[in-house]
C-alpha cells in the first residue's frame, strides 16, 4: 500500500491547508501535508505548523484528565457536580448541582449547546463562576443528548479544582499539546507567538485574521485556556497522542475502554464518554465499525480510531479560513471520503 492510495482523496479539496496521518498498531505510519497556512500572505504549510484543534480539545485534553482522576479514585462517574463544586448555585430541580460527571461527558446533562460567554466583560475566574452560579444555561431538551460546549467548560472547572492547577499545565504533562493564552480587549492582538500556526478565520469581532490565537470565542474569553476548545497541536503531536489511545498506553486499558462504550444514543449519534461512536452515518464514514470512535473540531479537525481493526486516522485542516461559511459542506464530505478510503485500504 502507498501513501498515494490513502491520501489522494485529499488532493482535490479546496480547503487551504490539509494535513493527515494514518497509523496502525503494527507500527506503520503515513503522513500528508499540502496547501497554504495563510492564503493572505502565501505562507506555505509545513510539518511544523500547529493547528487550532477546537473541540478535539475535549477528547485530547479534558477527557484524559477526567479519566485519570477516575482511575485514581478522586472522582467517579456518579459524582455530582454540586459535590465537586459546592459554589454551584443552580437551584432548580435537576439543575447542574444534580448532574453527574457521566452526564456531562455524554452530553446528557441538560446544558445548552453554546452561549456567548465572550459577550460578558469579565476575567476567566468570573466567567467560570457565572456559568456555575446562574441557572440560565440549563434547559434540558426533550428527546435526548445535546452536544454541549458548556458541559466541558464545567468539567474544566472540576479538573482544575481537584488538581489545583490550570488545565493547560496538565496538558503539557500528559498530552504534550499547547494552549495560546490571551488577554486584553477583543480589538487588541496578542503578542506574536514564535511557534508557526495555521491561520483560521478573519474574525469580525476581533478585527483581525486569527493565526496563533484561539478561534473559539468562548475559549478566547476564558484566556485561551479551556477544556472545551483552545488546544493547538502539530500533526505529529496529535498523531502521537492518538497512537497512545490506539495502543492503550495513555491510561490503563480498562479506563480507556470504559470511555468508548456506548453510554447514550439519539438516532444515528452514539456517544461514549466524550467520544462519538461508530455508525454508518457518522463522520467516520460508511465503512467504519461499530467499535470505532472519534471526534471533530469546528476549525476542520478530526480523529478516528478503530481499536478492533488496529488503525487510526488524523485529519487537520483550516476549513474556517478565511470564513467559517466557505467550506462548511466540504469538510463534511472530506472527512467521510478520507475515512472511507482508509477503511477500504486497511479494514
Amino acid at each position: 500500500m502507498t501513501a498515494n492510495g490513502l491520501f489522494e482523496v485529499l488532493d482535490g479539496s479546496v480547503i487551504p491547508a490539509v494535513a493527515a496521518s494514518v497509523i496502525t498498531r503494527g507500527g506503520e505510519h503515513w503522513t500528508y501535508h499540502r496547501g497554504l497556512a495563510n492564503v493572505q500572505t502565501g505562507e506555505a504549510l509545513t510539518p511544523g505548523h500547529a493547528f487550532d484543534l477546537a473541540s478535539l480539545t475535549k477528547v485530547l485534553v479534558a477527557l484524559p484528565e477526567v479519566l485519570a482522576l477516575l482511575n485514581e479514585g478522586k472522582l467517579s462517574l456518579e459524582s455530582r457536580i454540586g459535590d465537586l463544586l459546592p459554589e454551584c448555585g443552580w437551584m432548580q430541580e435537576g439543575g447542574l448541582k444534580a448532574q453527574t460527571v457521566a452526564a456531562l461527558l455524554t452530553h446528557t446533562g441538560g446544558l445548552d449547546a453554546w452561549r456567548p460567554l465572550y459577550l460578558y466583560p469579565a476575567d476567566r475566574s468570573t466567567l467560570l463562576q457565572r456559568l456555575l452560579q446562574s441557572g440560565e444555561w440549563w434547559n434540558p431538551p426533550p428527546g435526548g443528548p445535546v452536544y454541549s460546549d458548556l458541559g466541558f467548560v464545567v468539567l474544566t472547572a472540576v479538573v482544575e479544582r481537584l488538581r489545583g492547577v490550570r488545565i493547560d499545565a496538565l496538558a503539557a504533562l500528559r498530552s504534550g499539546l499547547t494552549f495560546r493564552p490571551v488577554g486584553g480587549a477583543a480589538g487588541t492582538a496578542p503578542a506574536a507567538d514564535p511557534r508557526p500556526s495555521v491561520a483560521t478565520e478573519v474574525c469580525p469581532w476581533r478585527g483581525r485574521t486569527l493565526q496563533g490565537e484561539v478561534h473559539d470565542e468562548n475559549a478566547w474569553a476564558l484566556g485561551g485556556v479551556s477544556g472545551h476548545a483552545g488546544a493547538f497541536g502539530t500533526l505529529e503531536q496529535v498523531t502521537d497522542l492518538v497512537e497512545r489511545y490506539l495502543d492503550e498506553t495513555l491510561l490503563p486499558a480498562e479506563v480507556l475502554r470504559l470511555a468508548r462504550r456506548e453510554w447514550a444514543a439519539m438516532g444515528s449519534v452514539r456517544r461514549g464518554l466524550g467520544w462519538q461512536l461508530g455508525h454508518p452515518e457518522a463522520f467516520g464514514g460508511a465503512r467504519c465499525s461499530p467499535q470505532g470512535y472519534g471526534h471533530t473540531g469546528f476549525t476542520g479537525t478530526s480523529v478516528w480510531i478503530e481499536p478492533e481493526r488496529g488503525y487510526a486516522a488524523v485529519l487537520l485542516t483550516n476549513r474556517v479560513h478565511l470564513s467559517r461559511f466557505i467550506h462548511s459542506t466540504e469538510i463534511v464530505r472530506l472527512r467521510r471520503a478520507f475515512h472511507d478510503r482508509v477503511h477500504a485500504e486497511l479494514a
